[in-house]
């Protein structure tokens, strides 16, 4: 075999293949070796069979698996003589095998530009140093009593305040037909937490126990369920018994049905996990800032087209599955599909640039991934999915993400070490009269007029609303956290 390599620009490559005609028959006659242990051909003994037989009775299989397990075979082995890694599919222009005769084939593919590698060592980046409040760990022993709560049924006879649990029965009817998944028995419902449409609770708050009521309700043009948004129903309601919520006071007993020790591990416990959390998504951020410097100050240089095309694509797969999370398709943002992904290119075009950028660097320091690393990564990810391991594994070997997986980790050991070579200075975390201030410094959000929420009652209800997660789920998350959720939501819709 004898090849040429032709750059056709700075990133893709074609490779003309010459293969003499031994290599040729010596390809058949192995796949032919193949077929002879397997074949039943009537007359033989299985293993048996004259290879001139299998060759005739089965020409088109047997011609077309020789033909792309010899391309597959001296791809693998050009691309390991050349040290070159391919960043995009390969495309092979080749005929099939033709017993005596020369074989020619060429393949097509895109690599990573040359780049001259920028300083990344030693550099300086800013950390927000971590700080939890007393608040916050106060805020978190508050839903821990709330979960402890006893429920009590009030004996007044009067209607429901907020902060105080009606259990009702009700039913969403258009017409005489009652709507399907809007209705329920005996539901205890907890007034002035935004659970319910505020036309809902407004309705049962002017009910006494044993009275019943109905409203007409027209569900908000974005609510959650597209068949019901916009539309008018009329919801008819009965309340049975008022109860209130009885906290009890924190003790070492209520700590220990949360799963701690006592009330002061739990209060180390909170900060311990707060702190832990903080300090990833802090050390993330500035290394994020550190590495968009870094590319800032790179020469622009060509981008393999596919890449980035690849990158936009998962984009927008990341976008539809936030909006499927909400009931929600593309059409909802009222843009095109060419619109949408001129929209990403900016985005992923930074992407890319910054993975050559990161694969460059883990080449210049020699950084391997093993196969121990490969397998550790893949457990983890079939545990997060619930997948077995070994369904997960084979469909990354079937579809090729295997490379795509280690380019990734080895991505991520470079940014590390660029991270781990800064001089990193921790600075004390931006104060809320400081983000108030609205001095240039302050978050896309509030430059722009964006989302802002004046308790975390309202911000819990954007966020089961707008992110599709469950209010449990929201409630976990502090205020300032709703409120960066919020800020990096509006930024993505932008």
């Amino acid at each position: 075999m004898e090849y040429n390599v032709e750059e056709l620009s700075p990133v893709k490559r074609k490779i003309t293949v010459e293969v003499p005609a031994e290599e040729v028959n010596a390809a058949l006659s192995a796949t032919i070796a193949l077929y002879r242990v397997q074949a039943d051909v009537k007359g033989f003994r299985k293993g048996k069979v004259p290879s001139s037989i299998i060759e005739s009775k089965f020409r088109k299989q047997v011609y077309g698996e020789a033909t792309t397990d010899l391309i597959n075979y001296q791809i693998n082995e050009i691309m390991s003589g050349l040290s070159m890694q391919p960043m995009s599919r390969i495309d092979v222009d080749a005929k099939e095998l033709v017993r005596d005769e020369n074989f020619t084939y060429s393949i097509e593919f895109e690599v990573a530009p040359k780049l001259d590698l920028p300083t990344y060592k030693g550099l300086e980046v800013e950390e927000v140093d971590v700080v939890v409040s007393d608040d916050e760990v106060s805020e978190v022993e508050q839903r821990i009593l709330e979960n402890n709560a006893e429920v009590k049924v009030i004996e007044d006879v009067r209607s429901p305040k907020d902060g105080e649990v009606a259990s009702v029965s009700f039913g969403a009817y258009q017409g005489d037909a009652i709507v399907e998944g809007i209705q329920a028995e005996n539901f205890d419902l907890l007034l002035g937490q935004h659970q319910a449409l505020p036309e809902f609770e407004d309705l049962i708050k002017t009910l006494t126990p044993g009275e019943g009521g109905e409203t007409d309700i027209t569900f908000p043009a974005d609510f959650i369920n597209e068949n019901l948004a916009g539309k008018t129903v009329t919801m008819k309601a009965k309340l049975h018994a008022v109860k209130e919520r009885i906290k009890p006071e924190m003790t070492d007993t209520v700590a220990q049905k949360a799963g701690f020790k006592d009330v002061e591990t739990m209060r180390k416990g909170i900060r311990e996990s707060y702190s832990s959390q903080r300090k990833q998504m802090n050390k993330a951020a500035a290394q994020s800032e550190l590495l968009k410097g870094v590319i800032e100050g790179i020469a622009e240089f060509p981008l393999p087209p596919s890449m980035v095309e690849d990158r936009i694509d998962r984009l927008l797969k990341d976008l539809e599955y936030r909006l499927d999370r909400q009931g929600k398709g593309f059409q909802s943002l009222g843009k095109t599909p060419e619109e949408l992904r001129s929209g990403f290119r900016e985005e992923a075009e930074t992407s890319v640039k910054t993975e050559i950028f990161l694969l460059a660097v883990a080449a210049e320091e020699s950084l391997e991934i093993s196969p121990e690393e490969i397998e550790a990564t893949l457990s983890q990810l079939a545990m997060q999915s619930r997948q077995p391991l070994h369904e997960l594994k084979k469909y990354y070997e079937d579809n090729n993400l295997i490379v795509p997986l280690k380019d990734r980790l080895l991505c991520d050991k470079a940014s590390e070490l660029i991270y781990d070579a800064a001089e990193v200075k921790l600075i004390a975390p931006p104060t809320a009269d400081k983000a108030e201030a609205g001095d240039g410094e302050s978050s896309g959000a509030a430059k722009s007029g964006g989302i802002q929420f004046k308790d975390k009652a309202e911000a819990v209800d954007w966020a089961v609303t707008n992110l599709g997660i469950k209010e449990s789920t929201a409630k976990s998350y502090s205020l300032a956290k709703l409120q960066e959720r919020a800020d990096k939501f509006e930024e993505e819709q932008a």
